[in-house]
């Protein structure tokens, strides 16, 4: 197939005819080399129209006080406030992963009223979208897959009822650590935990009790690691290994002050432990689980399959932020759950995670790399700035959040609706590297795999078929295909197949095996976009696409080319873009409507959100 849609105002690809070798465009190629993202947003921002500067921006929370004050007090220049296409874009993404409809981008530009971006934030938060969007979310940081068994249908399930009903996240995350379970196929909190077992040399036992099967030490190990990056914002892998003193020194100053054995009383808590698999016929089913607290406690002195043997020292728990250590009639694991989301750490970082999602930075970046010894400025050791950019604004996020019940729906609300958020990644004026972390503009990211597929889809009018297991009568799956879904992020677990599979791992779709990571910019990516038929299919004039529909619906080319645009990238072409794509259009109707949304969906501007 052919594009040679004139891109010249409209796309940041290049031309290309199909049996030829395709190159990345020249437009693309400064989008490979930044390293920061206030680069990269420079360098997005700079295919967009340009801004002036607007009229003072009024404070509407307390996020705004931190962020505006510290600009002026600094002197830093800030981007004026979005326009409105630019924020209902930009908000649905951020919140459902979903680009606007032509039929929303009416509505909101229809709408008068100084209180609509509130209100559409509100309607955004707790949607079913939004549900959506982040129980994938969660489920690509607990990297849940086959390890769980078919658990893990029943642990997104869980997840996404806990989502939309804002169950109160302190309450999900103790429930989480103390989960036991005869099955973590009917007990779906325990599935995070099955998901971390270290399996450990089989032994000769076939009744279901032989614990060698899974190296229950290391599993111990890992989900002790888990917790600390994920609730806490804090990374003891060093320490899992070694003391901190004479290792960290350059790395992270409070750590420094840790032993291995402070690691070990914390994983003690998960020392009664005992993760079983199910065994059927003698064999072992590793990702069906028995989940219990019957062991015989953490050993500081046992050999260890992935570091090295443990050094020794006593197996009383105690929770690393604060020494305090369990009590003796409790429950291990429900007293770590207990201290670990009492303390301030455990609202300050999850506050923190979700603002770097939101704001493209974290105030503490990366948000799972906390120096507890660098948060306070008025209390640094020598020679350390303080590691959060904001520590007022830090401190106040996590406290707003703890006094809300811990409501990550009330969170996002707070960020998404103040107007630090709300700010234009468009600046005006000579942009400096050191104001990005005063987010003195909207940084932008690149849409992630699934969102990117999820763009593509609402854009052409051609959704995808991403399969959901079906149910025999006994509950179980058998993996048929009783129904499907149209959205990438709309099911428990990544299953792309063939082109599509190329196309979502070029864009960074987690593998569920490895920690995922942020979507970068490659050479691979416009290729993939010029070139895959999961776009070229989908621009084409043919099975009730887009495209199809508005020729057939519209005579005057002049609508086709506004309802391509609206449906792509969510606002009206300009004048020059309209006179180009028009004419186009005129010299070869079908194909020129085909080479339009092509050439829309290789910009830049669609790739990124803003």
């Amino acid at each position: 197939m052919k594009f040679l849609f004139p891109v010249a105002l409209l796309c940041a690809a290049s031309a290309q005819v199909a049996d030829e070798k395709p190159v990345p465009a020249t437009a693309h190629a400064p989008l490979f080399r930044p390293k920061t993202t206030g680069q990269l947003t420079e360098r997005v921002t700079a295919a967009l129209p340009p801004v002036t500067a607007g009229a003072p921006v009024p404070h509407r929370n307390f996020i705004d006080d931190e962020i505006f004050g510290k600009m002026q007090r600094d002197g830093v220049p800030h981007a004026p406030l979005s326009s409105d296409l630019e924020f209902l874009r930009r908000v649905k993404l951020d919140l459902t992963g979903r680009i606007p409809t032509p039929a929303e981008v009416r509505e909101f530009t229809a709408d008068t009223s100084a209180a609509k971006r509130e209100r559409l934030v509100n309607q955004l938060v707790g949607s079913p979208e939004f549900v959506d969007k982040w129980a994938y979310f969660f489920m690509d940081i607990l990297r849940a897959n086959g390890k769980m068994g078919r658990g893990y249908q029943l642990f997104h399930y869980a997840l996404k009822e806990s989502l939309a009903a804002d169950r109160p996240y302190d309450d999900w995350v103790r429930g989480l650590i103390a989960a036991s379970a005869k099955s973590n196929f009917v007990v779906a909190s325990a599935n995070p935990i099955v998901r971390e077992h270290v399996e450990g040399k089989p032994g000769e036992a076939a009744d279901g009790d032989d614990l060698s099967k899974v190296n229950q030490l290391d599993t111990h190990d890992e989900l002790t690691i888990l917790y600390g990056k994920l609730f806490l914002g804090v990374n003891l892998s060093c320490i899992s290994c070694h003391n901190g003193g004479g290792h960290l020194e350059k790395v992270n100053v409070y750590l420094t002050s840790k032993r291995r054995l402070d690691f070990f009383q914390e994983a003690a808590f998960l020392g009664k432990t005992r993760y079983i698999p199910h065994v059927e016929k003698s064999a072992a089913v590793m990702g069906h689980f028995y989940v219990d607290d019957g062991g015989a406690g953490y050993d500081t002195k046992a050999d260890s399959m992935l570091r090295n043997r443990r050094s020794g020292g006593t197996a009383v728990p105690k929770f690393i932020l604060s020494g305090e250590a369990a009590r003796p009639d409790a429950e291990p694991r429900e007293e770590l759950g207990r201290m670990l989301t009492a303390h301030p750490q455990f609202a300050r970082a999850t506050a923190n995670m979700f603002w770097a999602k939101l704001m493209g930075v974290g105030l503490v970046d990366p948000y799972d790399e906390f120096d507890l010894a660098r948060l306070d400025p008025k209390n640094l050791p020598p020679g350390w700035d303080a590691q959060p950019s904001h520590p007022e604004l830090l401190e106040k996020l996590g406290t707003y959040f703890r006094e809300n019940q811990h409501s990550l729906q009330k969170l996002f609300k707070l960020i998404c609706n103040s107007n630090a958020y709300q700010l234009s990644a468009r600046f005006p004026g000579e942009w400096k590297e050191t104001y990005t972390r005063y987010y003195s503009r909207k940084l932008v990211r690149m849409l992630t795999a699934e969102e990117l597929h999820d763009a593509i889809a609402t854009a052409t009018s051609r959704p995808g078929k991403f399969v959901l297991a079906s149910k025999k009568e006994d509950g179980s799956s058998d993996g048929g295909a009783a129904s499907s879904v149209p959205m990438a992020m709309q099911v428990a677990v990544p299953q792309p197949r063939g082109e599509l599979k190329s196309f979502m791992a070029a864009f960074g779709e987690s593998n569920r095996g490895s920690p995922p990571r942020p979507p970068t910019p490659s050479p691979l990516q416009p290729i993939m976009m010029m070139r895959s038929p999961v776009v070229n299919d989908r621009v084409l004039a043919a099975k009730d696409s887009r495209v199809q529909r508005l020729l057939e619906t519209y005579p005057d080319n002049q609508r086709v080319v506004d309802e391509l645009f609206l449906a792509t990238l969510s606002r009206q072409p300009l004048p020059a873009e309209r006179e180009l794509a028009v004419m186009a259009m005129g010299k070869n109707r079908v194909e020129g409507a085909q080479n339009l949304q092509w050439a829309l969906l290789n910009l830049v501007e669609f790739l990124y959100n803003f």
